[in-house]
């Protein structure tokens, strides 16, 4: 599925992100927050399709955070808090002036939000395997 496939791809891009060089270099920290943002939008699209897909009605429209919800409440999700905390930092990145704020959102996309993004990935790919 396309929207799955672009998530993918887009995963793959913030997994090869070197994270002691965006420790170091903040026009790089840049572009793995702005990576992380980017996979985010494309994570809950391709989740909103593979709900439609399964016949969630409740998917046709929503707000992200609604989009989430019915993921966790049709088993798509496992752990909602990550996926509401990544939605706040999502919608709180674009104000980050301070470094320790870079550093704590680095911190949660290397060791939370990654990890959550290929649980996804592999739930995504599994829903859709049922469909074909």
């Amino acid at each position: 599925m396309k929207k799955t496939d672009n998530f993918s791809n887009c995963l793959k891009v913030l997994e090869g992100a070197d994270f002691s060089l965006a420790e170091k270099d903040e026009i790089y920290r840049t572009g793995v927050i702005g990576q992380f943002n980017l996979t985010f939008e494309l994570a809950w699209k391709a989740l909103q399709a593979v709900l439609r897909l399964h016949g969630v009605q409740a998917a046709d429209s929503g707000s992200p955070r609604e989009i989430l919800q019915l993921g966790y409440k049709f088993g798509f999700l496992n752990n909602p808090d990550i996926w509401l905390k990544m939605l706040r930092k999502r919608n709180t990145a674009a104000h980050i002036y301070s470094e320790s704020d870079a550093d704590e959102l680095l911190q949660l996309i290397r060791i939370e939000f990654t990890a959550a993004f290929k649980n996804l990935e592999q739930t995504l790919r599994e829903k859709e395997s049922e469909i074909i």
